[in-house]
């Protein structure tokens, strides 16, 4: 509960969808560094606690773990699924951050999974500070 807190204050210093000041450095840092243990720890309520009710998620692995051509989960029920079954279908999942790139209203994750692949996910912040929109992009 301390890290989700910790997740949501970091967040709606970094959200400025409201204004058109950039995010900062050191709020997208935080906001990533968060997003990672929540992910590492394999806990789904914090994982989602990152996350808006009517967030979209577009993704090759979704598209690949849902058998769906266009990789979208739309709304945090249908997130919840998929996440759960990406934590069933990858038990050793972890997530090694690399960087973090901040703009408007927005982030970019890079990290490496625990098979090696790398990852740039482009993150659209709501006005609140949560997760509306995620792009997920991977190494070949």
């Amino acid at each position: 509960m301390i890290m989700e807190r910790q997740w949501e204050a970091a967040a709606e210093r970094a959200c400025v969808a409201k204004g058109g000041t950039a995010v900062t450095k050191e709020d997208a840092w935080k906001l990533a560094e968060h997003w990672v243990a929540a992910w590492n720890a394999h806990d789904l309520e914090l994982i989602l606690a990152h996350y808006e009710d009517g967030v979209e998620l577009t993704s090759p692995v979704a598209a690949q773990l849902l058998g769906t051509a266009d990789g979208k989960v739309v709304g945090k029920a249908n997130l919840r699924a998929y996440f759960q079954k990406g934590l069933a279908a990858y038990p050793e999942l972890q997530f090694r951050l690399e960087d973090v790139f901040w703009g408007l209203s927005s982030v970019v994750l890079c990290y490496k999974n625990q098979k090696g692949t790398r990852t740039a996910e482009f993150i659209e912040l709501s006005a609140a500070g949560k997760v509306a929109r995620v792009v997920a992009n991977y190494s070949a």
